[in-house]
């Protein structure tokens, strides 16, 4: 099992240095990637009444594309996106994004893409919120084919391209595409589509019911279920490093190929927190020594 961080964004703020010592130091602790979330834009809760959503105008999100780009000089880390909102972005230019990373880092980009819950950032960024879900599984259509094919032609229900194709190609072909699943639809769609997904459940009966809907979505699409990866997440909270671990270890148990230790919402005030954490977690887990 491949373990993992996910990126801080809400609290590492724009420090460019501390952007680049946080990588960095992940990658010397030996945890074999980062993942990082999407947001575009945060709501004002002024303008907003009632706002409830996780996160308002004042949380910090960089770009994902734009930061693996960067880190991907600065590091050897894989990255993964936890996810791309990708109906609420042009499949074309995300193609073209995830392309160009790719081939910066040399193969080291898994594509997790979803559907997301904010329907302000749908609405600034000109897409429909409604239909989000009919219009994922056709972009994960067309991702593939730009990152195949030299020259494309597809014309779907939503999207066109009339012979046209991406320079360069990525190194992978096509990137990995894992899907973000929690309702069943999503998860008979990760089945069918994807080459991972991540669950939104700890391991334990319903972990087990969802696989279970995934693998059969899988088989039913003429798929190898055993080919799916799954990526866990566990979080840094007040019960400390041992329990972090035995989590860690329910994942390994349930077969997951990669996991990612968060680290976001501990009350962790600085970047040196966070890594003095991921410190502790990489001893406990014997991630130096591999």
């Amino acid at each position: 099992m491949k373990i993992g961080v996910v990126f801080p964004q809400t609290e590492i703020g724009g420090d460019v240095g501390a952007v680049r010592a946080y990588a960095q130091q992940v990658e010397r602790l030996g945890f074999t990637h980062v993942l990082a979330y999407d947001h575009v834009l945060g709501a004002d809760p002024a303008v907003h009444r009632g706002w409830s959503g996780f996160y308002d105008l004042e949380s910090t999100f960089h770009e994902p594309f734009v930061l693996f780009g960067y880190l991907a000089a600065c590091t050897s880390l894989e990255f993964a996106t936890g996810i791309i909102i990708l109906p609420q972005r042009q499949t074309a230019l995300v193609a073209k994004q995830a392309a160009e990373v790719d081939l910066l880092s040399g193969g080291r980009l898994r594509l997790g893409v979803g559907l997301g819950w904010n329907a302000v950032e749908y609405e600034a960024l000109g897409k429909s919120f409604s239909d989000r879900g009919k219009r994922i599984e056709e972009q994960a259509e067309l991702l593939r084919r730009l990152w195949t094919e030299r020259s494309v032609t597809f014309q779907g229900a939503y999207e066109t391209v009339t012979g046209a194709g991406l320079a360069p190609l990525p190194v992978q072909r096509p990137i990995p595409v894992w899907f973000g699943a929690q309702s069943p639809p999503a998860l008979r769609r990760a089945g069918r589509l994807g080459d991972g997904w991540f669950p939104q459940v700890a391991p334990g009966p319903t972990l087990d019911q969802a696989r279970a809907i995934v693998e059969q979505a899988a088989r039913d699409a003429g798929r190898d279920p055993a080919a799916l990866g799954m990526e866990g997440r566990v979080s840094w909270g007040a019960k400390g490093v041992d329990k972090l671990a035995e989590q860690v270890g329910r994942w390994r148990a349930a077969g997951a190929s990669h996991l990612s230790v968060n680290t976001m919402g501990a009350g962790l005030a600085a970047v040196d927190d966070h890594l003095r954490v991921l410190a502790d977690v990489a001893r406990a887990l014997d991630l130096v020594t591999r």
